[in-house]
């Protein structure tokens, strides 16, 4: 047993049991505190890892969507949860086409761990631009905003509720025999009303409806646009989504705590709602795979290719392949992409306008 595992079942045994939120939080500040979590040698990979052609789209949508802003100067660059920097490091190079940009745009990067933070110094040391780094949003200075959130929603904590004869009782964590186990609150969450069906789990991210309503509210004051691209679902739904990755393979979410990378699905749904009730523009919703399609990854990958060995062109194929594929499983499906937008932007790359208010 790690001595963060055992300070956790500590902490349940002296105040009781915990939320499902409560127990994320605890172990992701540990989890990603303590490791470079990403790549073959880590517990997953995300598409800037797998290919140069994800960050390099994602930079000339931003460039699209900076000139339909009416090339704001300054604007804010913000990435929240930029990992190994290798996102927007590819992003700024694609940039470079339009110089005007590099000198409107101050980067920030929200990032809470101090072992990415130094993985991101190095990789962005060579890209010419002044990084500034926050603990959170809302430390990024005033001014017109282009965010980018790749899989960071999935790792904020959310709470659960089981639907049970009572009402919505809140899954907790506790503890028996020294084991940690799910277990209930027993009195019922009044607000969430009653459930229609006995054993449904509702999932309430209430972190990340708190994040994604101060990147709303700053949007709608001071202009610009976000986009969000992560594994999810248009809501509402129900169901457990909670899992744990450890070197690329599911795992119990209880078993190793802070050891193994803990998520949940993405309700985009309720993060465009929260935009909405802001009076922002929603685009979207689109699967990654037809969001890059649009954007021109095809044409990226046979430009690529040209300069290529055949070993490395068999590689950039193996890489399409991978962001786009359609399979139900398939990063190209499975991940979805939604952005915001300052009301005045009616149209943004790779995206239609929502078909209706949620």
């Amino acid at each position: 047993m790690t001595p963060f595992s055992q300070h956790v079942r500590e902490r349940i045994a002296l105040e009781g049991p915990i939320t499902v939120e409560r127990y994320m939080d605890l172990c992701l500040r540990q989890y990603y505190a303590t490791r470079d979590p990403l790549g073959s040698g880590g517990d997953f990979t995300t598409s800037p890892e797998i290919s140069q052609m994800f960050g390099e789209l994602i930079g000339l949508w931003m460039l699209e969507v900076w000139n339909a802003m009416g090339r704001s100067h300054p604007v804010h660059l913000v990435e929240l949860g930029p990992g190994r920097g290798t996102l927007m490091a590819d992003l700024l190079r694609a940039t470079k086409l339009l110089p005007d940009f590099a000198e409107a745009a101050q980067v920030h990067l929200v990032e809470t761990s101090p072992i990415l933070k130094q993985k991101q110094h190095a990789q962005l040391a060579s890209s010419g631009m002044s990084i500034h780094w926050h603990e959170r949003l809302e430390d990024v200075p005033e001014g017109p905003l282009l965010v980018i959130a790749n899989e960071f929603f999935d790792a904020l904590p959310v709470r659960q509720f089981i639907a049970t004869e009572r009402g919505w009782c809140e899954r907790l964590v506790g503890l028996e025999d020294d084991c940690l186990i799910f277990g209930l609150r027993a009195e019922a969450e009044t607000s969430l009303g009653n459930p229609l069906r006995i054993g449904d789990t509702l999932e309430w991210p209430s972190v990340s409806i708190d994040i994604m309503q101060d990147a709303s509210r700053r949007i709608a004051r001071d202009g610009g646009a976000a986009l969000i691209v992560d594994y999810g679902y248009w809501g509402p739904a129900f169901g457990d989504t909670l899992q744990a990755l450890k070197a690329h393979a599911y795992v119990d979410p209880l078993a190793e705590p802070g050891e193994a990378d803990l998520t949940t699905h993405v309700d985009f749904h309720r993060l465009a709602q929260t935009a909405l009730a802001n009076e922002l523009r929603v685009h979207g919703i689109a699967t990654q795979g037809d969001f890059l399609a649009a954007l021109g990854i095809e044409a990226r990958a046979t430009s690529l290719k040209k300069r290529a060995t055949p070993s490395q062109a068999a590689d950039i194929d193996a890489a399409l392949a991978r962001l786009t594929e359609r399979d139900e499983k398939g990063m190209g499906e499975l991940f979805k992409v939604l952005a915001v937008t300052h009301h005045s932007l009616e149209a943004v790359p790779g995206l239609p306008p929502l078909a209706s208010a949620p």
